[in-house]
C-alpha cells in the first residue's frame, strides 16, 4: 500500500502573506506521502525558479522528477511530481494541453516497492470548456502510451461541480472522495482531485487540515492511500 498526494502550493505562499517553502515541506512532512503532485510549484515571472529550492528538496524525504524544462525549475507549468528517494523512476514526460492561459501536465511512470504506477499531475483551466478539452487531452495522452499501467491523476482541476463539467469526462474512472481543499482557511469547494484507474483499489482518502497546512497555502493538500487489485 502506498500513499499520494496533491497540494496547490501557491508558489510556496501563505494565508498570513509569507512566502515560506520550508513549511510547504513540513505539511508534506506531516502527510509522509510516497509521491506527491504539486501545483503552483514554480514561480511565474523571471527565471520562474522552484518555489521550493531543490537542495531543500532532497535534503528531505523526497527528491523531484527531472522534467529539465529549463535551470532552476522543477515543474512544467508550475505542475511538478516529487517521489521518495527509493521509487525509481523510468520514463517521464511533460503534457502538452490545449490551453488560452498557461497549463500543462506532467507525467511519470515509476516502480514503487516493486509495482509499476503511471502518476499525472495537472492543473487545469478556469473556464469549464477548456478543462474539458485539457481532460480529453489527458485521457487520449494515457491511451497513447506503449503499455497500460495502474494510473493516478491528480491536482488542482479546478472543478467546483462534484459530479458535472469536466468530472464527467472521467467516465469508468474512480474518482477519491478526499473532500472539500479550498480555501485552506474555510473550505467550501473540492477543486483538488485524485482519480484511479480500476487496477488501483482506494483504501483511504482525506484531505489534511493541519493547522501548518492552513497556513501554508490556500489550498490544503489531499491524500489517498492505494493498493495494486
Amino acid at each position: 500500500m502506498i500513499t499520494v498526494a496533491s497540494y496547490n502550493i501557491r508558489k510556496g505562499l501563505g494565508t498570513d502573506r509569507r512566502r515560506n517553502p520550508h513549511r510547504i515541506l513540513e505539511v508534506l512532512h506531516e502527510i509522509h506521502a510516497d509521491i506527491v503532485a504539486l501545483q503552483e510549484a514554480d514561480r511565474r515571472f523571471g527565471a520562474r525558479q522552484s518555489a521550493i529550492p531543490a537542495e531543500l528538496i532532497v535534503q528531505g524525504e523526497y527528491k523531484a522528477v527531472d522534467f529539465d524544462i529549463r535551470p532552476g525549475g522543477i515543474g512544467w507549468h508550475g505542475n511538478a511530481i516529487l517521489v521518495r528517494h527509493n521509487v525509481e523512476i523510468v520514463d517521464l514526460e511533460p503534457i502538452h494541453l490545449p490551453m488560452i492561459e498557461p497549463r500543462g501536465a506532467v507525467m511519470a511512470e515509476l516502480v514503487v516497492a516493486g509495482r509499476e504506477l503511471r502518476v499525472i499531475g495537472m492543473h487545469l483551466d478556469l473556464s469549464g470548456l477548456w478543462r474539458r478539452r485539457q481532460v480529453r487531452a489527458i485521457l487520449d495522452h494515457v491511451r497513447r502510451r506503449k503499455r497500460a499501467m495502474p494510473t493516478v491523476m491528480m491536482g488542482d482541476l479546478n472543478e467546483w461541480s462534484l459530479h458535472g463539467g469536466c468530472m464527467r469526462d472521467f467516465v469508468g474512472l474512480q474518482v477519491a472522495p478526499t473532500g472539500r481543499s479550498y480555501h485552506s482557511r474555510r473550505p467550501v469547494g473540492c477543486l483538488d482531485r485524485i482519480i484511479l484507474t480500476p487496477d488501483l483499489h482506494l483504501v483511504a482518502c482525506g484531505v489534511h487540515a493541519s493547522d501548518r497546512a492552513r497556513l501554508a497555502s490556500d489550498h490544503l493538500p489531499i491524500w489517498a492511500r492505494v493498493n495494486w487489485t
